[in-house]
């Protein structure tokens, strides 16, 4: 097992989307995958219902069938009124630049979507619209946790990630082409993988820092 020996706060503060740095060129050994997965089933689930499912795909077809699909979802997302990049309009200098930045990275990943040699779908069992909230509630708080552990596991091998969900604009297409029972399976995310381009990363700049996010014992 090939680590980069980082720290756990390292693992934690310097995980990103990685979206540029990714090398399309460069093979994934698929022990290093199954290796994060079993970091993964390792996640807290509620009721210790370990409700999850994972399809990885490395087929060229089927990547550059993905690869059509998510482009065709971020053509839809980039001409809705709320996009990333709006939330650069009418924000501080500091903070617009860095929004556009993420609006970049983000389109340079759909231009190459079908290059990532590696895409994860976690999966949960049957269809989440059909379910109450706090069943919804629940079982997303097994898959995220487990698809997290996922890429903290992938980021110590020197692997980037990426959660993607614009391809769900297209689900049903996406479960045709990779043989998923749609009534039966919701695709909750695409992961994208790869070895990065370099392994130096840092912390994300957070305005304000926890303190200008939380509250202590009321709301007001």
């Amino acid at each position: 097992m090939n680590t980069l020996g980082l720290s756990a706060d390292e693992v934690l503060s310097t995980t990103r989307s990685v979206r540029k740095r990714l090398d399309f060129d460069r093979p994934v050994d698929p022990a290093l995958i199954k290796e994060c997965l079993e970091f993964a089933i390792q996640a807290p689930t509620g009721s210790n219902s370990q409700a999850w499912e994972f399809l990885v795909v490395t087929d060229t077809d089927k990547r550059q069938a993905l690869g059509d699909l998510y482009r065709q979802g971020w053509e839809a997302y980039t001409s809705m009124p709320a996009n990333a990049a709006t939330l650069a309009v009418g924000a501080e200098e500091s903070r617009a630049s860095q929004q556009m930045r993420v609006v970049e990275s983000a389109a340079h990943l759909a231009e190459n979507f079908h290059r990532v040699p590696v895409m994860l779908l976690p999966c949960l069992p049957g269809r989440l619209e059909q379910l109450p909230s706090l069943a919804v509630v629940s079982m997303l708080a097994g898959i995220i946790p487990s698809a997290w552990s996922f890429m903290l596991a992938a980021r110590e091998r020197g692997l980037g990630t990426c959660w993607t969900t614009i391809h769900l604009l297209f689900e049903k297409e996406a479960a045709e082409l990779l043989a998923i029972p749609y009534q039966e399976v919701t695709q909750v995310a695409l992961i994208t993988v790869a070895h990065t381009i370099g392994t130096e990363f840092h912390p994300a700049k957070r305005d304000g820092g926890a303190a200008a996010v939380t509250r202590w014992e009321s709301w007001q």
